[in-house]
């Protein structure tokens, strides 16, 4: 059957040896006096919470699913959700990052990364619940009034109420340009909002005594498209100032969404009906202030992706060491027994290690983005603020794609490990493969994130940002590349930092004479792209392994094979990738439509 352990030890090296979290912080004044055994401590208990608390509901939830009751609109979380949650609250978790001033515990950013991890790997679908109550939080916090902050932060943050963003729309998809829902303003100076939102995650649940939707709506004298939307707040229930709760609000779920995977999260449509709410930010300005929220998504989708991975792989090693069959094409290595366990045979290593190393570099960039997201709020030098705000910028649609494609891959080579076991619900592994496949669809497409990474972020600034990044690993080569046992790591890093600028050069020049290159180029750029971030943190995570080799732990003896493997058996898909870049758009455009 299916278990989770959290993964401290590899968080623990990535936090206090790859990244030096204590020492980054200490720079900043809000979170000089964190030290290691505080972050330890919070990823302990966290690791408990998840894996005893919501890990024990994730095969129950996915069987039971959510229960619309279509006379009140109320949905029915699957048992012991809504008990799970009320631990949640209480132990404080939803408040572990949040602002001090609305009763947050004001810790930092990458602690809140860590713990959803550990969550997403132990109930993705539960962990939609609060996850995404955390955007909602920091929209309101960047672009809400101080009468919205006042009513909902403090709420927000302690738990008491959780948060969702209802965007799309059945005719839309990810064009909100498109979208119709209306908003009229009323002589109170509330809006009155009419239309209809599908795919909204948490839409209606029982866990909480509030829901607060961030809704996208056009006012009568909006212009056409995306520079016509606004951004309204629209509560469940109406609250007063103190935070009382009255009549219900007239927005309401009137289906629930049949899915491939998170059967446990309720994703709905919701209607409104001349629902009351009040405007977030600037008129017409509400994409813009959304964004806040879309970009949390992002992140926190590829921690789910992230989450998934890990939990796969160690379902997958525990049955591969376990499951006897056949032998060892190079002799017997468990005489004793009636066959050798399956772990002895490469390609089932191969499949082991690609969801290792998949999760392993996907953990230290998601923690390294967490940490910039932490400089970035808390710093006092500009130029500083703006360089780790570019590089979360060029970083975040890898994240939310690289992640989401990795954990794809690896999930499903978790599952063949089983072989015919893994497709049989009783294991747990079809969830997996099931549950990752949507992290490649939401928060914008994997195809539109990479349209943002080379079209916006790359071409869009003639690869400044991009640059940035390149920067930070030319001083790794710079320093390390004189060492004589860092050279199977240093020379394929810098052989394609070369070619990844070459290939956007390339690229940037087509576009000029037919903007379709990027399409036909962006997701094999981002791949390659993403490839290059994981190399430099697999390249730096080897030289601690490296010099830590004396020290009889095995744990360095596993992450320097594991960034062997990296190198030698993954890192090569940039090859075809670049080809495939490179042939660019007439392939794909060439034939007519009529002989599709």
């Amino acid at each position: 059957m299916a278990q989770y352990t959290p993964p401290l030890r590899d968080m623990q090296f990535v936090l206090h040896e790859l990244l030096d979290v204590v020492g980054e912080l200490k720079t900043l004044p809000r979170h000089a006096e964190i030290d290691a055994d505080t972050i330890n401590a919070v990823l302990e208990e966290g690791g408990k919470f998840a894996s005893e608390v919501t890990f024990p509901l994730n095969i129950s939830g996915d069987e039971e699913g959510c229960v619309l009751d279509k006379a009140t609109h109320e949905v029915r979380a699957p048992k012991g959700f809504k008990e799970a949650y009320a631990r949640y609250v209480e132990g404080g978790w939803p408040s572990l990052s949040g602002d001090p001033a609305y009763g947050g515990q004001g810790l930092p950013v990458l602690l809140n990364s860590c713990f959803f991890e550990m969550l997403n790997s132990a109930n993705q679908a539960w962990t939609m619940y609060p996850g995404l109550s955390h955007g909602a939080y920091e929209c309101l916090h960047a672009h809400g009034t101080a009468e919205q902050k006042a009513l909902y932060l403090p709420k927000l943050t302690s738990g008491e109420w959780t948060g969702t963003m209802c965007l799309t729309e059945p005719h839309c998809g990810t064009d909100l340009g498109m979208l119709r829902t209306k908003a009229e303003p009323q002589a109170d100076g509330s809006y009155k909002l009419t239309g209809q939102k599908i795919f909204i995650s948490a839409g209606e649940h029982d866990l909480a005594a509030n829901i607060v939707h961030l809704v996208l709506a056009r006012l009568p004298d909006a212009p056409a498209g995306s520079k016509g939307i606004s951004l309204f707040v629209v509560p469940k229930f109406k609250a007063a100032a103190d935070g009382s709760l009255s009549e219900r609000n007239a927005i309401f779920c009137s289906a629930l969404e049949h899915k491939m995977g998170i059967h446990g999260n309720a994703t709905c449509q919701m209607m409104l009906d001349g629902a009351t709410g009040s405007l977030v930010g600037q008129p017409h300005k509400g994409l813009a202030a959304m964004f806040i929220m879309m970009n949390a998504a992002r992140l926190g989708v590829g921690n789910q992706s992230l989450g998934l991975t890990e939990v796969a792989y160690q379902n997958a090693v525990a049955y591969a060491k376990d499951r006897i069959q056949m032998r060892s094409l190079s002799g017997p290595k468990s005489p004793d027994k009636a066959a050798d366990p399956i772990i002895v045979h490469p390609d089932v290593r191969k499949m082991l290690l690609t969801a290792r190393a998949y999760a392993e570099g996907g953990r230290a960039l998601a923690l390294y983005i967490a940490l910039l997201i932490d400089k970035e709020l808390s710093t006092d030098d500009d130029d500083e603020r703006k360089d780790c705000a570019d590089l979360v910028a060029l970083l975040t649609p890898i994240v939310k794609a690289f992640l989401t494609d990795n954990a794809w891959l690896s999930t499903s080579h978790c599952m063949q490990v089983y072989g015919g076991h893994g497709y049989i619900k009783e294991w747990g592994m079809e969830q997996y493969v099931r549950d990752a496949r949507i992290n490649m669809i939401y928060e914008g497409t994997n195809t539109i994130q990479s349209l943002d990474l080379l079209g916006r972020k790359v071409l869009g600034d003639n690869g400044a940002k991009l640059k940035k990044f390149g920067k930070l690993i030319a001083e790794f080569i710079e320093d390390a590349g004189t060492d004589e046992a860092m050279q199977e790591f240093v020379n394929p890093l810098a052989d394609l930092g070369d070619k990844v600028t070459k290939l956007t050069t390339e690229l940037g020049m087509k576009a000029f004479g037919n903007a379709d290159e990027v399409g036909a180029a962006a997701v094999d750029y981002l791949r390659v792209c993403g490839h290059l971030v994981f190399a430099y943190f697999f390249a730096r995570s080897a030289r601690i392994a490296l010099a830590q080799q004396g020290s009889g732990d095995a744990f360095y003896t596993a992450k320097l094979h594991t960034a062997r493997f990296y190198f030698a058996k993954l890192l090569p898909e940039t090859a075809g990738l670049i080809r495939s870049a490179r042939a660019g758009v007439a392939p794909l455009m060439a034939m007519d439509e009529a002989l599709f």
